[in-house]
């Protein structure tokens, strides 16, 4: 029996951060071998009532979304003329759409603002929104035009805490043997004054490579051939991951996310990368 390959979703809106979004999903979904759609979403039709009918012609705002929707089709073929790809233009709230569209997709790319919203703006309230909702994967593309193009070779694997990393540990293992490049699996440690029974200070740095070991040992059975290098500091994990993301070609977080919770579960860290990180970023929720 024939298995179908899930795609890869990016939403497109025709801004300019959309279309490096558009760009970045075609290049991995070739990486990864599989389909690319492309998904607009918007509630214009909420407004057509209000518009002067025309008769049978499509409304204004519906034209126009389907423009969007075929100007990015055409720029993918042009970059990747053999990528398998489709599209769907829908009357949805973007985020409503993005959410259940990410339900039968290998992950979901957006990029790091949208249409219309302020230059100032650190990260989009779509993009935020499905990265702090969503129930696989979600990929920000944000970032310098090196880290963008993929020529760090290396990706960077942001390790929480017990419980919330295992999902996240498979896909950056996953993306760096597509890459066949280097994963840094980062895990930071803070100083305290805790003290064992015996008097003797806990060694946090010992415990922090242990903890990496753990959770790589399993994932880096399917990929034996990945080149892993061990990172332990000392030092916020925020400000770490943040520093090091400057040489990394992608970022990847995991998170732990609750079912039926209905506001962002994104946490601190994933919050802060999100809006500042310098490449694009990985939001993998671990589910109970």
């Amino acid at each position: 029996m024939r298995t179908m390959t899930l795609p890869l979703v990016v939403g497109v809106d025709g801004s300019d951060c959309s279309l490096l979004a558009v760009d970045w999903a075609a290049d991995e979904a070739v990486r990864l071998g599989v389909p690319l759609r492309l998904v607009h979403a918007s509630l214009w039709e909420r407004y057509e009532g209000r518009l002067p009918s025309l008769g049978s012609e499509p409304s204004a705002p519906h034209v126009m979304a389907e423009h969007i929707v075929a100007s990015a089709t055409e720029r993918v073929r042009r970059r990747a003329p053999d990528l398998k790809v489709d599209s769907a233009v829908l009357a949805e709230d973007p985020v409503a759409a993005l959410l259940a569209e990410g339900d039968n997709a290998l992950a979901v790319v957006t990029g790091s603002r949208g249409r219309g919203e302020l230059k100032g703006l650190l990260l989009g309230s779509v993009g935020l929104a499905v990265a702090g909702r969503a129930s696989g994967p979600v990929i920000v593309v944000r970032g310098d035009a090196a880290g963008l193009g993929g020529t760090h070779e290396r990706v960077l694997l942001g390790v929480g805490e017990p419980g919330t990393s295992d999902t996240a540990a498979r896909f950056a293992l996953r993306e760096a043997a597509a890459r066949r490049c280097v994963l840094d699996a980062v895990r930071t440690w803070r100083r305290s004054g805790d003290r064992a029974e015996d008097g003797a200070a806990p060694d946090h740095e010992d415990e922090a490579a242990e903890l990496i070991d753990k959770l790589l040992q399993a994932p880096l059975g399917e990929h034996p051939d990945v080149r892993v290098a061990r990172t332990v500091l000392e030092g916020p994990p925020g400000k770490v991951l943040l520093h090091r993301s400057a040489a990394a070609d992608l970022l990847v977080v995991g998170v732990r996310r609750e079912r039926g919770h209905a506001g962002l579960q994104l946490g601190r860290v994933a919050h802060r990368l999100l809006h500042h990180a310098k490449c694009p970023v990985a939001v993998v929720p671990q589910l109970p």
